[in-house]
């Protein structure tokens, strides 16, 4: 399999202290875990399971995060 890389965004759960992940335009590709390593572990083993079924069909790509102020 040729390598691979995807840029996941992650944010913390307020609810639960989880992090979830998920790959912008990538459909299914998400996941949790309770700890950043445990998430990025989880968010491996759902990627290379998607990646079963052929290259994926992106239909978004991760730009990058911009700050929007207020005055």
């Amino acid at each position: 399999m040729r390598a691979h890389n995807f840029t996941a965004i992650v944010e913390r759960c307020n609810e639960t202290g989880l992090f979830v992940g998920y790959v912008p335009g990538f459909p299914g590709a998400h996941s949790q875990g309770e700890s950043l390593d445990e998430l990025n572990e989880n968010m491996k083993a759902v990627i290379e399971m998607l990646l079963e079924d052929g290259e994926p069909l992106l239909s978004a790509e991760f730009v990058g995060t911009q700050l929007i102020a207020l005055d």
